[in-house]
């Protein structure tokens, strides 16, 4: 049994190799993303690991089949990307890590939020000038507002948990009710109806086929409501946003994942900067919390993503199957 990492950051190398020994699987790592022109350094493994928010070559398992690779474990949770009717013909296991760490990325939406309501951008702005004066940028308090949660699974859960500590109303919105919340009375019906109500509309969901906020749904919410996107740069309109943004429709929004990320987040454009126009004119924005897709970065999680997917394949391999098998 032996396996190949792509994508694998110097923060993953610890763990991959104390893996290795403690399991006694040989894991070659592959600094670069999964590409048509290194796929072929997967012949002759057994399982390959990866970490890919964006496009994978579009006969992935056909090749992998073709070079005998049973299982392909990878250290996110969207699924998304991945081609699973072709997965399946091809008899390859997908896996997935469903929760690496919910608390890092609800923490990390709260903490961006808090960023938003407090005019963190403008402060830091007037102060590069020597500008310390206050008014008229006054704050708000989250136990004043109502906190509309759009995905209720682990990390939707956890980030009720906080705001439920900062003293706030929240409502939920998830087409799969959990019974707990429904005994609460948490959920509403329909998603309108929660933009509607909510001052804050916060998503905790994976990717979906179309805009889940669209320029229809803006228009529905709350007039100065503020929208957090730790998910999925997908579900967002982002051109949409922005006209709501520019025109004052919208308080503000906190991005820390992009509709066009993939070639800008975690690279280093410092010398040639970034060609998305649109992009460039969301960050310009003082009401606009833009970060590389990080919610997840802590040690905790980097740690979970690595361990559960090396785990996950190793069990595919052993045994056929995995608790994180993606159906």
């Amino acid at each position: 049994m032996k396996f190949i990492a792509y994508n694998v950051r110097q923060d993953e190398q610890n763990y991959f190799e104390k893996w290795a020994k403690e399991n006694a699987v040989p894991v070659k790592l592959v600094t670069e993303e999964l590409t048509d022109e290194n796929l072929p350094l997967a012949k002759g493994y057994n399982a390959v690991i990866s970490f890919q928010t964006g496009v994978y070559p579009s006969d992935l398992f056909d090749k992998l089949a073709s070079y005998g690779v049973k299982d392909i474990s990878i250290r996110n949770v969207g699924v998304d990307n991945l081609d699973l009717a072709s997965a399946k013909a091809n008899k390859i296991a997908v896996t997935n890590v469903p929760a690496y760490s919910p608390n890092a990325i609800a923490e990390f939406s709260v903490a961006t939020l808090l960023q938003l309501l407090r005019n963190q951008n403008i402060y830091r702005k007037r102060m590069a000038k020597n500008d310390y004066r206050w008014a008229p940028f006054v704050g708000k308090e989250i136990r004043a507002l109502t906190i509309g949660l759009v995905g209720t699974g682990r990390i939707g859960k956890a980030a009720l948990e906080i705001y439920r500590g900062f003293g706030a109303k929240v409502i939920a919105y998830d087409p799969y009710h959990d019974p707990k919340l429904e005994a609460q009375g948490l959920y509403v019906d329909t998603l309108e109806e929660l933009v509607s109500q909510a001052d804050v509309v916060t998503l905790h969901m994976p990717g979906s086929e179309g805009y889940l906020i669209d320029e229809a749904l803006i228009k529905k919410m709350k007039p100065g409501a503020y929208i957090i996107n730790t998910a999925r740069g997908s579900l967002i309109d982002s051109k949409a946003l922005l006209e709501a943004l520019k025109a004052g429709r919208l308080g503000g929004a906190a991005l820390d994942t992009y509709e066009y990320e993939t070639p800008i987040f975690n690279h280093d454009l410092e010398d040639i900067g970034v060609k998305d126009e649109l992009f460039n004119e969301l960050v310009a924005l003082d009401n606009v919390v833009m970060t590389p897709h990080i919610a997840f970065y802590t040690e905790t999680a980097v740690e979970n993503m690595v361990t559960i997917a090396l785990d996950s394949a190793k069990a595919v391999l052993e045994t056929g199957t995995a608790p994180t098998l993606v159906e």
